[in-house]
């Protein structure tokens, strides 16, 4: 009797995905051996989990982490120059990585709910371009962040676009030309991060944020962090008529009603998410 050929062993997703309590979904990155390369496999598991929270009404933040020592090194550099074999040397496998990459950080913007980056070790070129494209970032004191890549002849120009929409133009601009490091500490000056905390109880303090915009109505919050990003693309006028727009149909649902009703009768407001 012949023996079947042995099924080919699946490989582990590189993204873990854990419910907490309070609506919170932790999406950890477990690629540690490859220090959670942005490869066209990690961000496909990564975007997809992320589509799936969108779409789940029992989570209402969701957190971004990662084991190792790196949050994210950025793109899979090995991935990338295997792709150079190519006829076409690499071209068309370089446009879908970056387009893949574009739909992945778009995502994490258009998630409509809050997602936070918890940053407990070095986060470069695309890693960097990860936590800034995150709602909210909390890091650990030895974190640090980098776009490194005018080191090897690669302007980081796509990390580039989520950079600048988080920091001064001129702190932008020094990440970029230079490739230095930044600490965490002055990753939070710069408003790259909204606080730095002891690597001890980074969880701790990141999942109590998320807990605490957990607690609010997921409407409203679907509702301002679209209209966050919305606005700040526009003119002044057109962000004012914009947001008037919005503050009218948020003052009509039935969450802003019973918020409205809960402060005044000073009691506890019950959200529907609606």
């Amino acid at each position: 009797m012949t023996a079947s050929p042995a099924a080919a062993p699946v490989e582990a997703s590189p993204v873990r995905s854990e419910r907490r309590d309070g609506g919170l979904l932790r999406l950890t990155l477990v690629d540690a051996r490859r220090r959670n390369a942005l490869s066209m496999r990690l961000m496909t598991a990564l975007a997809s989990a992320v589509a799936e929270a969108a779409a789940d009404p029992s989570v209402r933040v969701v957190v971004i982490a990662a084991e190792g020592p790196a949050f994210s090194a950025g793109h899979d550099l090995k991935e990338l120059t295997a792709a150079r074999a190519n006829p076409d040397r690499g071209r068309a496998f370089f446009a879908e990585t970056m387009t893949t990459c574009a739909r992945l950080m778009t995502s994490i913007v258009r998630c409509p709910k809050p997602v936070i980056a918890e940053v407990a070790g070095v986060a470069t070129a695309a890693g960097c371009q990860l936590v800034a494209s995150c709602d909210l970032a909390i890091a650990a004191e030895g974190a640090s962040f980098a776009t490194p890549g005018v080191h090897i002849g690669l302007f980081c120009s796509t990390p580039m676009v989520a950079l600048s929409r988080n920091v001064a133009p001129k702190h932008a601009m020094e990440m970029l030309l230079t490739g230095a490091s930044v600490s965490a500490a002055d990753a939070a000056r710069m408003g790259l991060v909204n606080k730095v905390v002891a690597a001890d109880v980074l969880t701790a303090e990141t999942e109590a944020m998320a807990r605490l915009i957990a607690s609010k109505s997921p409407l409203t919050l679907k509702i301002g962090k679209e209209a966050f990003y919305a606005q700040r693309e526009m003119t002044l006028d057109d962000a004012y008529r914009l947001t008037a727009e919005v503050m009218v149909e948020n003052m009509l649902a039935r969450d802003a009603e019973e918020g409205i009703s809960a402060f005044i009768e000073k009691r506890h407001p019950v959200w529907e998410g609606r």
